[in-house]
């Protein structure tokens, strides 16, 4: 499991990049990933069922389900993106904070971390032959996912 919290800076940027005026209601009702939670699963199935647990939470409020596993991105990207806002308690009040949770595999975040870089950390150019090459090693993650999985219910 790994969490960020957005950082302030991050905030103002994301909001001047919408053309959004920086006061808070507006800050509240745009930014969704204030803080982030990256959950890593070894199968597909414990992906599913996780998402099912945090949508029978009562305290949890789903926003928005992003299915990329079922429905990967062009570029082979697969991963579960749950928008949620959950209390966090204060003093005085309790608020309902947004939350981004990204569930995957280890296959689909060892292929996503690795792109991630090759694409946004390098500052290399991208052609249409490594598009290609990227896609393929998506496609060849999303293979290893099914084998293990397979395997795991040939045991059990």
């Amino acid at each position: 499991m790994k969490s960020r919290l957005k950082s302030p800076s991050s905030i103002m940027n994301k909001m001047q990049k919408r053309g959004l005026s920086l006061d808070f209601p507006t800050m509240q009702a745009n930014i969704m990933d204030i803080a982030g939670v990256r959950v890593i699963c070894s199968f597909e199935e414990d992906v599913f069922f996780l998402a099912k647990c945090l949508k029978d939470q009562s305290d949890i409020e789903i926003v928005t389900e992003k299915d990329y596993i079922s429905n990967p991105k062009p570029n082979g990207y697969r991963s579960l993106h749950l928008t949620v806002r959950i209390p966090v308690f204060f003093a005085e009040e309790e608020l309902r904070v947004p939350v981004e949770i990204q569930l995957r595999t280890i296959a689909m975040d060892f292929w996503a971390s690795l792109e991630h870089t090759i694409r946004y950390k390098k500052d290399l150019p991208i052609n249409a032959e490594i598009e290609t090459e990227l896609k393929e090693c998506a496609d060849s993650s999303r293979e290893w996912d099914s084998k293990m999985e397979h395997l795991l219910h040939i045991l059990t």
